[in-house]
Order: C-alpha cells, then structure tokens, then sequence
C-alpha cells in the first residue's frame, strides 16, 4: 500500500484567492425614490409654486396640503382646472412650460426634482411605467371634467367632486365618509362651472336630504355614499334609504349591427 507523504510548507501552491461575488445589478430608483432624496420645504398659504407659462424647471411632490390648479382666461376670469393633494406629483410638463398655476390654499411641504434629472430617470424601465401612469391620469381627470361641465346638472356635478375628493384623499375605505375641503366654495364654484350662489344652495340641499353632513368649516362627512354615487350618475337605480335620488341622465347605447351574408 502506497504511504502518504505529506508535501513540505515550502513546497505547497499558495492557495488561490476566491473570486468576489460580482455585485448585484443595482436596483433601478422608483419615481418616489427620486423624490426622497431631495429636501422637504414649504410654501405658505396663498403662494404659487409655480405659475402658468413659467419655465418648467421642476416637478413637485406634495407631501402635506392643498392646492389650487388654475388658469386665467383672457377676460380675467379664473378656471381651476383641479386641486392637488398630499401624494401627488405636480409639474410633469414635458413641452418646456407650466400649463397652469399651482398656488397653495393651505400650508403646502413639499419635494422638488429637476425636470433633467427625471427626463433621465423616464428611461428606467421602473419609473417610466410611473410616469406614464401619472399622465394617463392627469388625462383622465382633464376628460373627467369635460364630462362634467359638458353634461351634468349642479347637483351632479357637486356630487361628483365630493365622491372625487374622497376617492383621491382616501377618505371613501372608512366609515363613515370624511373629507376635508379645505378650498372656499367659491373654489369649488370656479372648478365646477357654477356661481358660488349655486354651490352653496347645492351644499344646503344635500344637507336636507341626508347625503352630507358639516363638522366645522371644511370638514364633510357622507353618511350615504352609494345615494351619492347615484345622484353623481356613477351608479344606476335607487337605494333603499335615499329613494328619491335616481339617474338624471341616462345613456342609450346604440344596437349592435346584424350582418346577414
């Protein structure tokens, strides 16, 4: 039987180094991400983050407040095209300017980001399926609106910017439905197309029929959503307990053509 000779120290390989472990591929930053590592700030109540036409230089994520989105027609008077909230993204303007204003109706923190640095981050197969999503959004909301003004009566459209607003703030997963509203009625009156006059007539008869109820200045609550819904022409038919609320308008969709060979 062969003996085993044990090879002398000096005479041994010297043992080869391990290869590092080749470093994982870094994780593409989400859109919140970018965000994050920028400074918070804050704006006052009645400022502009930015004003339409102005070089758009920056997006804007809302992290606490509300805001006014707005432009002024050429005879002066104001449109409010929308309101933005806490979560939000404002500013994605790839045409070089703001189309609107954004002025803070209450105390607004926020986080810039260079319109450069997210022009270069859309490549990212993470945040350009963001960014599209956030378009797609701001695209909606705008046909939302046409919708709105083109079709609704006062009463409807009221209705459906309460449903609007608790949906966007996530106030409608409690129970019951609270919102605050922190914008004037005259706010809503030049978001909805109506007078401030109709507005709060609106609101008043909504009270009275139980669909809204007010705690202090610009808190709401909405004891009957889904009568809500109806009323705003979301859902079809009546309920129960609001049996006088029905669908205004109601759409008749055309017959599908038969084709005979």
């Amino acid at each position: 039987m062969p003996s085993l000779r044990t090879v002398p120290s000096a005479h041994r390989p010297a043992p080869r180094p391990v290869a590092p472990l080749p470093a994982p591929p870094p994780v593409p930053p989400a859109l919140e991400d970018l965000f994050s590592l920028q400074p918070i700030e804050s704006s006052a109540a009645g400022t502009a983050l930015f004003w339409e036409e102005d070089a758009a230089d920056h997006a804007f994520q809302i992290l606490e407040g509300c805001l006014r989105l707005y432009s002024i027609l050429p005879d002066g008077r104001r449109a409010i095209t929308g309101f933005a909230f806490s979560g939000e993204i404002l500013g994605l303007s790839f045409r070089g300017a703001y189309p609107y204003t954004a002025e803070a109706i209450t105390g607004v923190r926020f986080r810039r980001l260079g319109q450069g640095r997210l022009a270069a981050a859309g490549g990212s197969d993470v945040v350009r399926p963001q960014l599209l999503a956030r378009i797609y959004d701001e695209i909606c909301a705008a046909q939302r609106l046409v919708v709105i003004l083109g079709q609704l009566n006062a009463e409807e459209r009221v209705a459906s910017f309460l449903l609007s607003a608790a949906v966007r703030t996530g106030a409608d997963r409690a129970n019951p439905v609270a919102i605050e509203l922190p914008m004037s009625r005259l706010d809503v009156a030049d978001h909805l197309g109506l007078t401030i006059e109709t507005v709060c007539r609106v609101f008043s008869k909504l009270k009275r029929d139980g669909l809204l109820r007010t705690e202090g200045r610009h808190r709401v609550l909405l004891p009957c959503i889904q009568a809500l819904r109806v009323l705003a022409g979301e859902e079809s038919g009546t309920t129960p307990s609001q049996p006088n609320v029905s669908v205004r308008h109601a759409a008749v969709w055309p017959q599908r053509p038969v084709f005979v060979s």
